[in-house]
């Protein structure tokens, strides 16, 4: 398996991901639109997003990153917004090489650290707190939605 960042080349093996991710979550279907979004993430360079592949070259899994700041610490932070192994692989470590590597981005840009959000019967749960992620007791988290 090789863990490396994805480029526009790479939409081909990253959308259907991306879209399996979204159905994941309830989303329907819809490759194209899947596709233009990670387009518009990676020409922008608004995101950073990590490719799990295999040695053929087929899409394992994903995780993706957005950058962010932390003004009381006034350092980088990203947020670890998606995280997707193909269900095929599951249970492979995939999941996990894909947090350790983004784990090691963040400490190589001297970030903070990474944030994450998860359902209460997300699996992936445990390998987050595995790796050490914490969770916060300290504040809410409140979302406002138009």
């Amino acid at each position: 398996m090789k863990i490396r960042i994805a480029q526009a080349e790479d939409l081909d093996v990253l959308g259907p991901l991306f879209d399996s991710y979204r159905v994941f979550y309830k989303r329907d279907s819809n490759l194209e639109a899947a596709r233009e979004f990670l387009a518009q993430r990676i020409t922008h360079n608004e995101s950073v997003i990590f490719l799990a592949l295999s040695k053929e070259g087929s899409g394992l899994g994903f995780t993706q990153l957005y950058p962010m700041f932390s003004s009381v610490s006034m350092q980088p932070v990203f947020v670890l917004n998606d995280l997707f192994v193909n269900r095929s692989v599951r249970g492979k470590g995939i999941g996990e090489a894909l947090m350790k590597h983004a784990m090691e981005f963040a400490r190589a840009k001297n970030c903070r650290g990474l944030t994450l959000e998860t359902g209460i019967d997300n699996p992936a749960r445990h390998l987050y707190e595995r790796l050490g992620f914490k969770k916060d007791t300290e504040v809410f988290h409140y979302t406002w939605e138009i």
